[in-house]
């Protein structure tokens, strides 16, 4: 089972920015985002081997636009979590 990693930002720009650099940092793979007030809350969500998302939460929260509202690695998601995450991700697709 992958890892997934999250980071919340509180712009859209600095959003986009994030995902670059976890992109870049690692082996990991977009998965989908999650806008809430009108894009002013932004999560990421980022999925790879444990190792690979850890270093790419680890690196966009350092080189954030802005710091970071919460960032979160889970090891190992539980499946009701990855079918929320799924759900979340089939939006986007459309």
């Amino acid at each position: 089972m992958k890892s997934m990693g999250f980071i919340e930002l509180q712009s859209v720009t600095a959003a986009i920015d994030a995902l670059d650099t976890m992109c870049k940092a690692a082996d990991v793979e977009f998965v989908t985002w999650e806008r809430k007030l009108g894009g002013r809350l932004v999560t990421v969500i980022v999925q790879g081997e444990m190792s690979a998302v850890k270093a790419a939460v680890d690196a966009a929260a350092a080189t954030a636009m802005i710091h970071p509202c919460v960032t979160l690695v889970l090891a190992n998601p539980h499946e009701e979590t990855c079918r929320m995450v799924e759900l979340s991700a089939q939006k986007m697709r459309k």
